[in-house]
């Protein structure tokens, strides 16, 4: 295989790794951004099950 092709794919894994990743922050932040302190536990469980959900786990 053509270096330049594997060095492109890399590429292409790790910025897609990185806009997931930034997707995931910004979601959570948004969710809690102006919950109360009660409720932030509830709704980080509800999030952890959508991720569950998506990643085909559950």
């Amino acid at each position: 295989m053509d270096p330049l092709l594997i060095a492109a794919v890399c590429a292409c894994s790790v910025l897609t790794l990185l806009i997931v990743a930034l997707a995931a922050v910004h979601f959570v932040r948004s969710a809690l951004d102006g919950a109360a302190s009660e409720d932030r536990a509830r709704i980080l469980g509800a999030l952890a099950e959508v991720i569950r959900a998506v990643r085909g786990r559950r």
